[in-house]
């Protein structure tokens, strides 16, 4: 994945992140010679989002039929929030 430095960012704005995305989906940005966040493209970000909630619901889903899942009302609910 290529990398982006902090001073390219700062010299040459958001055509530095073009180009750098211009063959691949995400590239790094480096701080003093280290790793420290990823830029990606709109399409890259909402891909990536709805695999995170793909597999929250599959979670969800194995929690219910495992038996983990508590069927309470908001007001039963609370209290035994009140009571951890």
């Amino acid at each position: 994945m290529k990398a982006i430095t902090a001073n390219e960012l700062k010299t040459r704005g958001v055509a530095s992140i073009d180009a750098a995305l211009k063959d691949q989906d995400e590239a790094f940005i480096s701080v003093r010679g280290k790793d420290c966040y990823v830029v990606m493209d709109v399409e890259t970000y909402n891909r990536l989002r709805v695999c995170e909630l793909e597999a929250a619901l599959y979670q969800a889903r194995q929690e219910i039929a495992d038996g983990k899942a508590v069927e309470e009302s908001v007001e039963e609910h609370i209290e035994r929030i009140k009571k951890l």
